[in-house]
């Protein structure tokens, strides 16, 4: 058997593999920028399955969270078994079910309200509207070049991925705005969300856009993300109707258990929980 060496011309195969699977762009870099960095830390060594587990450990060493850890674990691992090297795979961190989410993470209505009108307030129309059509929706922020002049017009975005196709329906007053706007920017067909050269968003854009809100609406950077207004959705939707099944059909989620990891409550919220069991006399 020959040693395992990883080159540059089997990450530009990779990524086709990728592709293939259609996964979405943000995934497929983030998949080769964890093996690049593990590549880098390898440096000319022998690729084998006791110099992946001491990556591991190296990991764990530099303070990395254990989630962030199995994220790049499953990178290397998705390589390795795309090249065929089964031997040099390791397992992943054990980590147990979080019961509530950090609270400097939770994004809640009314700070999401504030970046809405501060955006609008900022003369940032695109970008209030935006923020608006993902939280209304819960569609990923990958999404958004599914709604287009059409998609409004019909009242649903219909989105393919993975050779799945999923629906997205379009609230009737979240279609009257987008509609205004459109008119605006005298887009009758095609993406609705583009830049002043006419090219779509990119996840990267909308980010920094979103980030550049936060000191003037009052909100911690740490809660101002795209995906956080999929969260965000996600806890409203089943606070009002608490059907998790057609949450997960909403979210685009095939399993259940995904979708559940959205609904954490905060610390906080927990502890109320559990004083309002009057357990405590």
């Amino acid at each position: 058997m020959g040693k395992h060496i990883i080159t540059g011309e089997q990450f530009a195969v990779f990524r086709g593999f990728l592709r293939e699977e259609e996964r979405e762009q943000g995934t497929i870099e983030k998949y080769l920028r964890d093996i690049r960095i593990f590549a880098v830390w390898a440096g000319e060594r022998e690729i084998n399955k006791e110099l992946t587990a001491s990556w591991k450990e190296h990991l764990k060493a530099e303070g990395f969270r254990p989630e962030t850890i199995n994220g790049k674990l499953s990178a290397v691992n998705k390589f390795f078994r795309f090249l065929g090297w089964e031997d040099c795979r390791v397992k992943y961190l054990k980590i147990q079910r979080r019961l509530f989410r950090r609270a400097d993470k939770n994004l809640t209505k009314e700070e999401y309200k504030r970046l809405v009108e501060t955006a609008d307030s900022s003369g940032k129309e695109r970008l209030a509207l935006l923020m608006e059509v993902i939280c209304a929706t819960g569609i990923r922020v990958s999404e958004v070049k599914h709604i287009t002049a059409e998609a409004v017009q019909a009242g649903r975005a219909e989105v393919s991925l993975k050779g799945k196709i999923r629906i997205i329906l379009l609230p009737g007053k979240l279609c009257r705005k987008l509609q205004k706007y459109a008119r605006r920017q005298k887009i009758v067909s095609g993406e609705i969300f583009l830049t002043r050269n006419g090219k779509g968003l990119t996840r990267r854009q909308i980010w920094a856009e979103m980030k550049g809100l936060c000191n003037k609406a009052g909100v911690a950077p740490s809660k101002v993300f795209p995906h956080n207004l999929r969260h965000l959705f996600a806890r409203t939707f089943y606070r009002i109707y608490k059907d998790v099944a057609k949450l997960a059909d909403v979210l685009g989620h095939s399993s259940i258990e995904t979708t559940r990891v959205y609904l954490i409550s905060t610390g906080m919220e927990h502890a109320r929980q559990l004083e309002r069991l009057g357990l405590i006399f």
